[in-house]
C-alpha cells in the first residue's frame, strides 16, 4: 500500500500552505479537531515523510470528508485488536504505518518485559486483501527487535495462530484480520505469551509504546527467512494443531452428510482435516464459497458473517438438492461458526439456522451429558464461561450437571481466554460467545471454530441417533429448562459524528433510561462503567463485576433484560435482548416461543424509539 505514486516533495512553505488550508476548512466545519491535531503531525514530523504528498494531494482536491474520516481520531485496540478501513495513509485507518507502530508498539513492549531471556512471535494472516504484506511488515519489524518469528506460511485460522504461540513457547503472537468486516477493512490482533488476546495490564502497556513510536525498524524478510531469524513453521504447526482439536472428540456416531462453507477465508484448512480426524467422511465443500478471496464476493453484501442468517440461503438450497443433514459455516478466519438444521429429521423439512446462543446451549449439554474426552466425569470444579451477552441458558445447564459457571465478563473472548488461565485449564469444559464465538480444551485461548465444528457435527450425529434434530434437541432444553429467547441488533454510527452519537446515547442510557420495555417496567439499571446498580427512581449502590462500557436494564419479570455497549471493534451501538419463561410456562412450547418473539420484537421497538434510530 504505497503512500502515493506522485514525485511531488513538498517544501516548509508547502506544507505552511497546506496546514492554511486545513484551518479554514476546520473552520469551515469540514474538518474535526482531532483530524486537524492528527494531520498536522502528519505533515510537519519525520516519521511521516513518505504520506506527505498523497495526503497534499488530497488537500488541494478538497477531500474533506475522506481527511477526517482518516484523521479525526487514532485508531485504537479494542476487543478485537487495532481494526479498521484500510487507506494508503491516516491515523485512523489501517496503513503500512499504523501496522509497523502497532508491530514495533509490540516489540518495544514485550522486550521490557522479557528481562533479557529470548524472544518469539508467532506471526498468522488470513485471505483478505494485503493480509500477507501486513504479516510480512509484521515479521519484518519483530525479526529487527531480536524475535525469532515463527511465520504460518499460508492462509491459517486465528485459533491455530494462538495455538502456535503456547505449542513454539513464544512471548507474544500476531494476526492479520479483520475477521468478519468487509472487504475494506484489516486488523492486527496481538496476542499474550498464553495464546490470549492481550490483558491488563499488558494491554494498557502495548497501547503505550505503539503511542510512543518514531522509528519503525524494519530487517528484508527474504534476508530474515534465508538466516532463520523468520521460520516457516506450517506443517508442523498443523499437525499439533489438528492433534490438540482432534483429542477433544468424543466417540459415537458418525453418520450425518455436511455441507461446509468457509465464506472465502481459511477455514478449510483447520475445519476439513477436523472433521476428517474425528472419523466425518460425508462432507462436501461449498463450491461459490470455496476459494478464498478477500472481496467475498458471493455472500450477501460481501460480509462472510455466519451470524447473518442470509449467508446460509444458497447452502441451504444446496443441502436439499444433496441431502446434508448439517451446514456449517465459518468466517473469514475461522475462529466462529454458525450452523442450520432441518426442523426435524424428515427429508422434506424446512431448514432454519441457529443463534450463537442456541449453539452455545446445545454444545454445553452434549459435553456435559458425555462427560470428559478421557472418559472421566465432571465434578464441581470444572467449570463454564461465558459473557455477560451470553445466554443464561447455559447456567441453568451447568447448574443441573454440578458444575460451575463463570459467566460475569465483558464482551471479548480474551476475557474467556484470561478464565482459562486463573483457574485450572485442565477443568475447562466450554467457553462461548452469543457472537458465536466457542472453544472446547484448553489448547488455544481464543475461540476456535474447527473444534466447534467438530462437536457440533458430533452432537448432530448422536441427536440424529436418536431420531431428533437439533432444533428438537434445543426444544427440548427449552422444557426443561426453561424458554430463552434472544435478539441482537446493532445501529451503525460510522466516522467522527458517530463517536460523538455513541457517547451521547450511552450517557442517555444511564442518565434517564427507558422506565418499561415490551409493556414491562425496568427494576434496575447495572452500569458497569461506574460499576453501580441502582432500582429505577432510587439510588445507587455498587456493583460487583467487571468494568466496561456498559449498561444492562433488568425488567420486573425475571430473566427478561436488555443490555447496551458500543462495539470495541467497529462504530456501531449493539442492543442485546433477552427472554425468559419458566419451564412450568412452557407446556405449549410453540406459543410460548411466539410470545417471547412478540415480546424481543417490543423490546426492540422500545429500543430503537429512545436510541432514536
Amino acid at each position: 500500500m504505497a503512500a502515493s505514486s506522485s514525485s511531488f516533495s513538498p517544501t516548509d512553505g508547502d506544507v505552511k500552505k497546506l496546514l492554511e488550508q486545513i484551518n479554514s476548512a476546520a473552520e469551515q466545519g469540514h474538518l474535526s479537531a482531532g483530524a486537524v491535531t492528527n494531520l498536522r503531525a502528519w505533515l510537519t514530523e519525520p516519521r511521516y515523510a513518505e504520506y506527505v504528498p498523497a495526503i497534499a494531494e488530497h488537500v488541494e482536491a478538497a477531500k474533506w470528508q475522506e481527511l477526517d474520516d482518516a484523521f479525526w481520531t487514532i485508531i485504537p485496540f479494542g476487543t478485537g485488536g487495532r481494526r479498521g478501513r484500510m487507506y494508503p495513509f491516516g491515523s485512523n485507518t489501517i496503513n503500512d504505518r499504523t501496522i509497523g507502530e502497532s508491530a514495533q508498539g509490540l516489540a518495544d513492549y514485550v522486550k521490557s518485559q522479557a528481562g533479557g531471556k529470548p524472544l518469539a512471535c508467532a506471526i498468522a494472516y488470513d485471505t483478505r486483501h494485503r493480509s500477507r504484506r501486513f504479516a510480512q511488515l509484521c515479521s519484518e519489524v519483530m525479526a529487527a527487535a531480536g524475535f525469532k518469528v515463527y511465520f504460518l506460511h499460508g492462509f491459517r485460522s486465528t485459533p491455530e495462530l494462538s495455538f502456535a504461540v503456547r505449542y513454539k513457547k513464544c512471548n507474544c503472537g500476531i494476526i492479520v484480520t479483520a475477521s468478519h468486516n468487509p472487504p475494506s477493512d484489516n486488523a492486527v490482533k496481538a496476542y499474550w505469551s498464553t495464546g490470549g488476546q492481550l490483558l491488563p495490564p499488558h494491554d494498557r502497556g502495548v497501547i503505550d509504546c505503539v503511542g510512543r513510536v518514531t522509528d519503525i525498524r524494519r530487517v528484508s524478510f527474504d534476508e530474515a527467512l534465508a538466516d532463520g531469524r523468520i521460520e516457516y513453521c506450517q506443517e508442523e504447526v498443523d499437525r499439533a494443531f489438528l492433534d490438540a482439536v482432534k483429542r477433544q472428540s468424543r466417540p459415537g456416531p458418525r453418520n450425518l452428510k455436511i455441507l461446509y462453507s468457509p465464506l472465502h477465508g481459511v477455514g478449510a484448512s483447520a475445519v476439513l482435516p477436523a472433521l476428517a480426524a474425528a472419523g466425518f467422511d460425508n462432507v462436501d465443500l461449498f463450491g461459490p464459497h470455496a476459494e478464498p478471496d478477500g472481496d467475498f464476493p458471493n455472500v450477501p453484501e460481501h460480509v462472510s458473517n455466519p451470524e447473518n442468517p442470509r449467508v446460509f440461503d444458497p447452502i441451504i438450497a444446496q443441502a436439499k438438492k444433496d441431502g446434508a443433514e448439517l451446514i456449517l459455516a465459518t468466517d473469514p478466519d475461522c475462529d466462529r461458526v454458525g450452523c442450520a438444521a432441518p426442523e426435524t429429521i424428515n427429508a422434506d423439512a424446512p431448514w432454519k439456522t441457529l443463534s450463537g446462543n442456541q449453539i452455545g446451549a446445545l454444545l454445553a449439554d452434549y459435553l456435559l451429558e458425555l462427560g470428559p474426552p478421557d472418559g472421566g466425569r465432571f465434578t464441581s470444579d470444572h467449570y463454564l464461561v461465558k459473557t455477560l451477552v451470553t445466554t443464561e441458558l447455559m447456567r441453568r445447564i451447568g447448574d443441573a450437571h454440578g458444575v460451575a459457571t463463570v459467566g460475569d465478563l465483558l464482551v471479548g473472548f480474551k476475557w474467556i481466554g484470561g478464565v482459562i488461565d486463573q483457574r485450572d485449564p485442565a477443568k475447562f469444559i466450554l467457553g462461548a460467545e452469543e457472537s458465536y464465538g466457542f472453544l472446547i480444551g484448553d489448547h488455544a485461548r481464543d475461540k476456535d471454530a474447527a473444534v466447534a465444528s467438530m462437536i457440533l457435527a458430533e452432537l448432530t450425529a448422536r441427536a440424529k441417533s436418536e431420531g431428533l434434530s437439533l432444533h428438537e434437541k434445543l426444544d427440548a432444553l427449552f422444557v426443561k429448562y426453561g424458554c430463552h429467547g434472544e435478539r441482537t441488533i446493532s445501529v451503525k454510527m460510522p466516522g467522527s459524528e458517530g463517536m460523538d452519537r455513541m457517547k451521547a446515547l450511552m450517557s442517555q442510557f444511564r442518565e434517564s433510561p427507558p422506565t418499561s420495555l415490551a409493556g414491562i417496567a425496568v427494576a434496575q439499571s447495572r452500569d458497569y462503567l461506574s460499576q453501580t446498580v441502582a432500582p429505577t427512581g432510587g439510588r445507587p449502590e455498587p456493583l460487583a463485576g467487571p468494568k466496561g462500557n456498559m449498561v444492562i436494564l433488568d425488567l420486573a419479570e425475571e430473566g427478561n433484560y436488555v443490555a447496551v455497549r458500543p462495539s470495541g471493534t467497529e462504530p456501531k451501538v449493539k442492543f442485546y435482548m433477552f427472554a425468559y419463561d419458566p419451564p412450568e410456562a412452557c407446556r405449549d412450547l410453540e406459543a410460548t416461543k411466539d410470545a417471547q418473539h412478540k415480546r424481543l420484537a417490543a423490546m426492540q421497538k422500545d429500543l430503537e424509539a429512545f436510541a432514536g434510530v
